[in-house]
């Protein structure tokens, strides 16, 4: 339904009651081939920015829509880290998002240009801002 493929998606959609033990490891198969993994650093800073940096990928490979993945990186990751500087044009712009009309002078979909823009540099420019 939702126009996703994946070789190891069919199979696991296809397990039987038998065949359960099979499907963490089809699941896990699953994520590696559609790209939604990612391996977490054991520091908790290093792994809320690896969490921004791939909710920044999410947006700007067009799998997150910019609003949603803005609002993400602004309360799973920008509150936890007292909101890095590197981090604040995506948390404007989700805030901004966030209280938007439709009597706003400002288009929805400019909003979300650029959320697109500040993902590009968040992912190009992001990681801690000093050595972990």
């Amino acid at each position: 339904m939702a126009v996703v493929e994946s070789p190891s998606l069919a199979l696991l959609a296809g397990l039987g009651r038998r065949e359960e033990h099979e499907a963490q490891e089809l699941f896990d198969h699953v994520v590696d081939e559609l790209g939604l993994g990612f391996e977490t650093p054991a520091h908790p800073t290093a792994a809320k920015w690896a969490l921004a940096s791939w909710l920044a990928a999410q947006i700007v490979d067009g799998f997150s829509d910019p609003a949603t993945g803005a609002d993400l990186i602004w309360i799973e990751v920008a509150m936890e880290l007292d909101y890095p500087d590197r981090q604040q044009p995506i948390v404007e712009l989700a805030i901004q998002l966030d209280d938007w009309n439709a009597d706003w002078s400002t288009p929805l979909e400019q909003l979300k240009e650029e959320v697109l823009v500040a993902a590009r540099a968040l992912v190009e420019h992001g990681g801690p801002e000093t050595n972990l």
